[in-house]
């Protein structure tokens, strides 16, 4: 649980964390690293929390992360596996939900109750919704009933907002990173192919068509040993010169 600070108005703050988020939009941070950071301000800004972090739930499945303790991981697993719970609730109804004693809570009993025996008594899941996509949920735990007040409750639906903008950037950006990382791969094997073409065309006084068929039939047919296949015979080209 944070320590102990001066109470602010909210958009004071808020102000504050999205300061800290925007450095991440600017650095080449990963989408587990963003989640991690926001688990972590979670548990630092909300008063009364003993453990955060996110569920992301898409056509993967469901999932955890950013988690700052043990705890959280194991409850969070139990939701997924017992199909309950209050994480799931907030993904599915797109609004933020609190339980102020789990102890006595009635909607989730086998979650709860083992909740309860992790030693978590409150909770507050808010929805990470962008435009019409929800990408999960961002949840707080106390370790005693009635941790979370009203302002909190706020503050929280705030902060899974703005976190639901930095995970659909960072998500973004890491995909146009793999892509072209593909693509230079992509471009990279075409040259090889086409230089090796190159090499049979001059070697054996063949035509285009007549040296990629030398290069199938070396191959088998597959494109990982075309490209295998590629190499060696450009390889040999430079052998040669030396």
């Amino acid at each position: 649980m944070r320590q102990d600070v001066p109470s602010l108005p909210l958009a004071d703050e808020l102000s504050v964390v999205f300061a800290r988020m925007s450095g991440l939009l600017l650095s080449e941070e990963t989408v587990a690293t963003a989640l991690g950071l926001i688990g972590s301000l979670a548990l630092e800004v909300v008063p009364g929390a003993d453990g955060a972090g996110v569920s992301i739930v898409d056509d993967a499945g469901r999932r955890s992360s950013g988690s700052t303790d043990p705890r959280v991981e194991r409850a969070d697993a139990l939701q997924y596996q017992l199909d309950e719970g209050p994480c799931l609730a907030a993904v599915a109804d797109r609004t933020l939900v609190r339980a102020d004693d789990l102890g006595a809570d009635s909607r989730w009993p086998g979650w709860a109750s083992a909740a309860v025996g992790l030693g978590l008594r409150s909770s507050m899941s808010a929805p990470m919704v962008t435009g019409d996509r929800t990408l999960g949920a961002l949840k707080v735990y106390g370790h005693r009933p009635g941790a979370f007040t009203a302002h909190d409750a706020s503050l929280l639906v705030l902060f899974a907002a703005q976190a639901a903008l930095l995970v659909t950037h960072v998500t973004t950006r890491e995909a146009a990173r793999r892509a072209s990382a593909e693509l230079r791969r992509a471009v990279t094997s075409r040259d090889v192919v086409n230089t090796a073409k190159g090499v049979l065309m001059a070697r054996h006084g063949v035509g285009e068509e007549t040296a990629l068929a030398m290069l199938l039939s070396r191959s088998g047919g597959e494109s990982g040993s075309l490209r295998q296949a590629a190499r060696s015979v450009v390889d040999s080209a430079v052998r040669r010169r030396r």
